[in-house]
């Protein structure tokens, strides 16, 4: 498996290993002690499966309380996939970073806690697997909107998105609570 930081170090594309011939494709999707040797020790209690139309815009979502690590993967279709840095004491605090995951390649994105994650469909849908490093709590549950200036996420969008109301009514980040 080849591991590559993106901008932030903790945020990590994953290439991993795939074997194939005629008859298809095998890859190991998660092994913790090859994930371990690359720099991500975690454990993983929930997994989650989306599917959305192209233009479907999801994000910036994080919680505040059990906050959730992902390893987020395409295995259909194509999205541009962003986290954004919102530990306040970081030196790259408001910063992004985006990577377009395409099924075709089985590349994965460790988005770890500390940062909000989004992402759109440029396929004409795409299906997203992540596992998440601790449960689902909408209590605890943010956004951040997805066009706040201050981030200035440069989203290859023709026109709006499509969003839920929910991410439509998404936290500037300078009013968000975010990580310390």
């Amino acid at each position: 498996m080849k591991v590559t930081p993106t901008r932030f170090a903790e945020v990590l594309l994953v290439q991993p290993r795939v074997l194939s011939d005629s008859r298809g494709f095998l890859f190991e999707s998660w092994n913790e002690r090859e994930f371990e040797r690359a720099g991500i020790r975690t454990s993983f209690v929930q997994d989650n499966h989306t599917r959305s139309a192209k233009g479907v815009l999801r994000g910036l979502h994080y919680q505040v309380r059990q906050p959730q690590g992902k390893l987020v993967r395409v295995i259909a279709g194509e999205i541009f996939d962003v986290a954004v840095d919102i530990r306040r004491g970081s030196p790259t605090f408001g910063k992004w970073e985006a990577v377009r995951l395409i099924a075709e390649s089985k590349s994965m994105l460790w988005i770890p806690v500390g940062f909000a994650h989004g992402f759109c469909v440029l396929s004409d849908f795409a299906e997203v697997l992540y596992k998440a490093t601790d449960f689902y709590a909408p209590e605890h549950e943010r956004c951040i909107r997805w066009n706040d200036p201050e981030i200035g996420i440069d989203w290859p969008l023709s026109g709006m998105p499509l969003l839920s109301p929910k991410d439509a009514a998404g936290t500037k980040l300078r009013d968000a609570e975010v990580f310390p």
